[in-house]
């Protein structure tokens, strides 16, 4: 699943016409470039959640014939449900096995490939090293497992395995993903890995400028 239904109000006024996951680095969208990581790795069943300008995110992707990919969409058309509400309102199209979720404003090298088909826990989450806009990090890793706390916290990339179990006690609706997640981290069910490779949150224009100058200098 790409996450796709953020507003992107910090990006402004680049999100007053284009929903942030349209947004381009390196002449590539970021939404584009994840479908491509994806197949790669051979993920090919997608579900793509969008509210704010959603029909442009369709009218760009279609089905995902044209990427090798199948997509479906889960719109947010009357209320946008927040990350948590997001991937339980797509639990129905993502099945009854544990399932990717990625956020789709983050540009990454990341080899989804490597990412556990069956996490041991509840979820599954890859962490990176803390970016200057976000110091204090979100979770600590240890030995594989993640908690609340601790002496080595880092930043919590976007990407995830989680089991649909991971939701069994949450309601229709809003909420955000972080509270489920530091529930089953406090029953010791969820494990991470860190990455060390490139990754970007694409948060503000001036982000995407300096990321887009980074990737180009990439290629």
């Amino acid at each position: 699943m790409i996450l796709a239904a953020g507003r992107g109000e910090r990006m402004r006024p680049l999100t007053d016409t284009t929903p942030k996951p349209l947004l381009r680095i390196g002449g590539q969208t970021l939404i584009e470039h994840l479908v491509h990581a994806l197949t790669r790795a051979d993920i090919t069943e997608l579900v793509i959640n969008h509210a704010h300008f959603g029909e442009q995110i369709e009218k760009a992707l279609g089905d995902g014939s044209a990427y090798g990919a199948s997509i479906c969409y889960s719109p947010e058309t009357d209320n946008v449900l927040e990350t948590g509400g997001g991937i339980m309102n797509a639990l129905p199209l993502l099945g009854a096995e544990p399932f990717l979720v990625v956020n789709g404003d983050i540009w990454t090298d990341f080899p989804f490939d490597c990412l556990p088909s069956q996490p041991e826990g509840l979820a599954h989450l890859v962490m990176v090293e803390n970016p200057e806009h976000h110091p204090q990090g979100d979770f600590s890793l240890s030995q594989g497992q993640l908690s609340q706390q601790g002496p080595a916290m880092l930043t919590f990339s976007g990407i995830g395995v989680y089991r649909p179990e991971l939701f069994a006690d949450c309601s229709p609706g809003a909420f955000p993903l972080g509270p489920v997640l530091r529930k089953a981290m406090a029953a010791g069910k969820v494990s991470g890995e860190q990455y060390a490779g490139s990754w970007f949150d694409i948060g503000t224009p001036e982000r995407l400028d300096a990321v887009n100058r980074v990737i180009i200098n990439l290629q």
